[in-house]
């Protein structure tokens, strides 16, 4: 990429490449970077202890180290900043890499490298961390000049902040950073690549069509996702929504971005969304699509998706634009900008849509969703999970940073716990990297120290990252795990009764540990539930403990699935719900 720079700093004092990495990062505004050493980044590490200036989190596994990176900056919406050595510690990395990539989060990881002239020579530790990470990375470098490094670190947070945002890689061969070659320190401000240009704004005659779509539509709906809330768009989306009066579904990545206690919310959309919304997207004529992707998740069978209507689609990407499903009015612009100027725009027309065709489409809404889809046996002997989810949103009131890893938990907590703000719902979407709940939420808490901050996880995927409970009692964070402990890979189970015969293949865990023991080991607070009327109090009594990490290992039913559920292949009205949902009463 060439690049111009038109400001930088005078020159200041020399500094080695590790000096340099450190001096970067402050002035950045980097508050935190988490990480693991290693042999190749330890001149950084000196540093780092030299310097003082930057707060290094200690992680128990370079994953951790991405994740909680992750974390932090998707309830932030700064750029997170992680370290690790090279080798194992690199490709330790990659999982939280590619989670970042598929979210669209801003990342900047410091991977070392072998030193320069044994590169390419199969050194102890060395693997190919630019080609390995190239398919999930916004942008790579490797760094063989120590006159380079700062001009480099500037670009990556500029690449990673900015655009559709993503992670970028800075790999540091070990000679670089040697503590007994120093240059003088030069930091660039502003800098403009050439062949970098993400747009700001959109284009004003698209703008015009979209209002133009808007004000002709009978059965319009909003579709939102993460991109809104990445975009800082909430407010801006929220207000043209409620002057339109038209419904809003979201992804799961979504949520938050608009109130989901509001009644133009219809539910999240897709594969395990509510029928309101799924019925909705099939049976729309116009569809506003803001900062979304139109992913498998969501779309169903292509062939049916929203088969109907006419599509706006809103995104920052222009790639990302009639990639999967062709568009009618293309938008390329950031989410806040275009929003913004939609809005007085739909207000200043002297028409409006047809107030009784709308209000008919509503009327449609309103008899799906009197379906009640995510309706569940309240009097079961059993914990159902969807019962944990809802009594942790009556204990915390709604005000939580909750962090989840992947399967039904995920799911169940994305139907049933409301948020009404942005950056409250921290989850792995485009990966699905089971693992993530607890080190991001290590990111989260060390961001908000005053905040609640939990974890829903799964027996399966809290194991993955099971070590980070030592980081959590290095830091005294008081993060609360919420375990819905069914016994089984939910999620896989699922499938497998519904598509394999019951055919359970290595889907069921045999040997779990004592979780409450467990945590105590850890020096945590270890809690164990198995009856409903038990849930409310355990709740009351862990969030009391302002103080400590708890670890609320919650007995659900094993035989819990996730509906509304819409198979791979099928349409949005085409939709498994719940076997107590007859087709007699959806007719």
């Amino acid at each position: 990429m060439a690049l111009t720079e038109t400001k930088s700093d005078e020159a200041g004092n020399e500094l080695s490449g590790a000096e340099i990495v450190v001096q970067a990062l402050l002035d950045e505004g980097v508050e935190l970077v988490f990480g693991y050493p290693g042999g190749s980044v330890l001149h950084i590490y000196d540093a780092l202890f030299k310097h003082g200036g930057v707060r290094h989190i200690l992680v128990r596994h370079e994953q951790g180290a991405a994740h909680a990176a992750d974390g932090y900056a998707r309830a932030t919406g700064k750029c997170g900043v992680c370290l690790v050595t090279s080798g194992p510690g690199a490709t330790n990395a990659v999982t939280g890499i590619a989670t970042a990539y598929m979210d669209s989060i801003p990342l900047v990881v410091l991977t070392g490298q072998v030193p320069t002239p044994v590169i390419g020579s199969d050194a102890f530790q060395e693997v190919d961390t630019v080609g390995i990470t190239r398919p999930c990375v916004k942008h790579n470098f490797l760094v063989k000049d120590v006159r380079d490094l700062a001009l480099t670190i500037r670009k990556a947070f500029h690449i990673a902040t900015t655009g559709r945002p993503g992670p970028v890689v800075i790999d540091i061969p070990k000679d670089v950073t040697d503590p007994n070659i120093k240059i003088p320190y030069h930091y660039p401000r502003e800098i403009r690549l050439r062949s970098y240009n993400p747009i700001e704004k959109g284009h004003p005659g698209q703008i015009k069509k979209a209002i133009d779509l808007m004000l002709q539509a009978t059965r319009p709906v909003f579709y939102i996702g993460g991109g809104v809330v990445l975009g800082e768009g909430s407010a801006q989306l929220t207000a043209l929504v409620r002057a339109s009066g038209f419904p809003i579904t979201s992804t799961l990545m979504g949520l938050g971005a608009f109130p989901s206690t509001d009644g133009q919310f219809i539910g999240m959309l897709g594969m395990h969304g509510t029928y309101e919304a799924n019925m909705a997207m099939h049976e729309a004529d116009l569809l506003i699509a803001v900062g979304a992707r139109f992913d498998d998740r969501v779309t169903g069978k292509i062939a049916d998706f929203c088969p109907h209507a006419k599509i706006i689609h809103i995104d920052v990407d222009p790639s990302s634009i009639s990639k999967n499903v062709r568009v009618d009015v293309p938008i390329v612009g950031q989410v806040a900008s275009v929003l913004t100027e939609m809005l007085p725009l739909y207000q200043a027309q002297k028409s409006r849509p047809d107030s009784a065709q709308v209000a008919d489409w509503w009327a449609k809404i309103n008899d799906w969703r009197a379906l009640n889809c995510l309706e569940y046996d309240r009097a079961s002997a059993l914990i159902k999970p969807q019962f944990a989810i809802e009594t942790l949103y009556q204990v915390t009131n709604g005000e939580l940073y909750l962090t989840s890893d992947v399967g039904q938990h995920q799911m169940f907590a994305a139907q049933f716990y409301p948020f009404n703000k942005p950056r409250r719902w921290i989850n792995s979407g485009g990966l699905g990297t089971m693992g993530f709940g607890l080190p991001a939420a290590m990111g989260v808490q060390l961001a908000f120290p005053d905040a609640a901050v939990a974890c829903v996880s799964g027996e399966a995927s809290i194991l993955m990252c099971i070590q980070e409970m030592a980081t959590c009692k290095q830091y005294n964070l008081p993060i609360k795990v919420i375990l819905l402990n069914n016994g089984y890979m939910g999620m896989v189970r699922q499938w497998q009764e519904l598509f394999y015969e019951s055919r359970y293949s290595h889907s069921y865990v045999d040997a779990l540990p004592d979780f409450v023991k467990l945590a105590e080991s850890f020096g945590h607070v270890g809690m164990r539930v198995d009856q409903p009327a038990d849930l409310e109090g355990a709740l009351r009594e862990a969030f009391a403990l302002k103080d400590r990490f708890v670890f609320l290992d919650v007995v659900v039913d094993p035989t819990a699935n996730v509906y509304p559920m819409i198979a791979a292949g099928k349409g949005h009205h085409e939709m498994h719900l719940a076997p107590g949902l007859t087709e007699r009463e959806l007719a």
